[in-house]
């Protein structure tokens, strides 16, 4: 366990370094590291070697990368870019499985796949990354809106592949019938559930952080607040059981977890905001006291008393999300150690050209997307208009993730194309997190100028 640890440590320093030295980002680092480093010493103490096990992985460490992700992003900045966000991770996965169901026939027409097989494929390899996509922009300055599309793009855009995945795929491998009605009342209940759950488990979490002003303390509640989320949505219907209401009903952590970090992030935020305020009219109020001849100092300790307080708290919530930052790099560190050990190179060999297949159909796909969206936002005036640089950006920000390979753990085992999916969904992580990181430096680097002359005019606009 100690070499293991080791391990992790080092490749996550030497992951960082690469991005200090050479802006290589993170996720990119630690893939290239986790192989080399497995390939080097494949005798050392391992943290999983089956597929099953990185799933069960996966589903413990997904929660503290969604609290990350999800405290980086502000509710008024996604309402602002709601329609937006709903385009890109709603209606853009959905006409993207429609177009998938057209292609199937012809890219893999020797499989016969049926309905449900082409949805489980697709929404496997729709779901993106956050991380890796963070990861990427923390690294140059691009205009503000342009990073909260594709970061909440990322995040959001997870929650609707596995819903297609679970409630319409599986759903219909397992014999269930489909209809629009069934489609829409689904989605409409799944939604609303996780919603529900989520926020009223992130005001629980902040009445909980009150009783404290102890750092680690908050650190602990924000994560139990995040995991309680995710859990009680994954596992509603032991709740109904306790209640002797037989129901198979769940709804999506993924969601459930991001509204509750949401609602903790936007109640933070705001007593941030009222904390400033109060911190500057105890400001001018002591300044306006000390400039008197007779001054009251009971009145200016107590003035000095609450802008230290303000202070110390602000300090403190601050800290807590570098804390949560670290926490989901050794997260996603033991997640590609993990993916490194698992990865059947003699797999992707044998099912290269449904890979490669797959790999330039989801990303001829996601370019379409991103195009139709482009020009919807030159149609509506509450969106972004999204120019030419910005549609390569948003393609290739689509880098796939852990969740792909955690929904290829909930097929059944005796699925007869169990095996071609798992090459696929390996093969096309890999391909993105490489090709789509070095392409998307490349065109950051290349329009570097013309994003600093936006992030400029935003600050402007902003300003005025």
């Amino acid at each position: 366990m100690i070499v293991t640890l080791l391990m992790i440590c080092s490749i996550l320093y030497f992951a960082l370094q690469l991005e200090d030295k050479f802006s290589i980002p993170t996720p990119l680092g630690l893939v290239v590291l986790a192989f080399v480093t497995h390939s080097l010493f494949s005798s050392l103490p391992v943290i999983t070697m089956d597929m099953p096990h990185f799933s069960e992985l996966v589903i413990l460490l997904l929660p503290v990368l969604l609290i990350s992700d999800s405290l980086q992003l502000k509710l008024a900045i996604l309402k602002e870019n709601a329609m937006s966000l709903f385009f890109l991770a709603v209606v853009a996965v959905s006409l993207s499985i429609l177009v998938a169901l057209w292609l199937a026939d012809t890219l893999f027409a020797a499989y016969h796949l049926s309905f449900a097989a082409i949805i489980l494929l697709f929404a496997m390899v729709l779901a993106t990354d956050p991380v890796s996509v963070v990861s990427v922009f923390s690294r140059f300055e691009l205009p503000h809106k342009l990073k909260i599309l594709c970061e909440g793009e990322s995040l959001f855009n997870d929650a609707t592949a596995l819903i297609v995945f679970v409630f319409i795929g599986l759903y219909a491998l397992d014999g269930g019938k489909l209809s629009t009605l069934y489609i829409i009342n689904t989605s409409l209940v799944v939604l609303t559930g996780s919603v529900v759950i989520g926020v009223a488990i992130g005001y629980v979490g902040l009445l909980l952080m009150k009783t404290t002003s102890n750092r680690m303390a908050e650190l602990l509640l924000l994560l139990m607040t995040g995991y309680a989320s995710f859990e009680l949505a994954e596992e509603f219907y032991l709740l109904l059981l306790t209640l002797n209401i037989h129901s198979h009903t769940h709804f999506s952590g993924i969601l459930s977890c991001i509204c509750a970090m949401l609602t903790v992030q936007f109640v933070m935020s705001k007593s941030e905001d009222y904390a400033r305020l109060r911190m500057d009219k105890e400001e001018q109020a002591l300044r306006q006291e000390t400039s008197l001849k007779q001054s009251s100092l009971r009145l200016i300790n107590r003035a000095l008393t609450k802008i230290k307080s303000t202070s110390d708290e602000q300090q403190r919530h601050a800290r807590t999300r570098e804390d949560v930052q670290l926490l989901a790099l050794v997260a996603n560190t033991i997640l590609f150690i993990a993916l490194a050990e698992i990865v059947d190179f003699s797999l992707l060999q044998y099912y290269w050209r449904e890979i490669t297949t797959m790999f330039i159909a989801t990303t001829v796909i996601r370019a379409l997307m991103m195009a139709k969206f482009a020009l919807l936002t030159h149609h509506v005036h509450s969106m972004a208009r999204v120019n030419f640089r910005w549609w390569g950006i948003l393609t290739f920000a689509g880098i796939k993730g852990g969740l792909s390979i955690v929904m290829l753990m909930m097929i059944p085992p005796d699925f007869p194309h169990l095996e071609m999916f798992t090459a696929v969904v390996l093969g096309v992580v890999l391909l993105s997190t490489f090709v789509y990181s070095l392409i998307l430096i490349v065109l950051i680097r290349t329009n570097q100028a013309a994003f600093l002359k936006e992030l400029e005019q935003e600050k402007g606009e902003h300003h005025a």
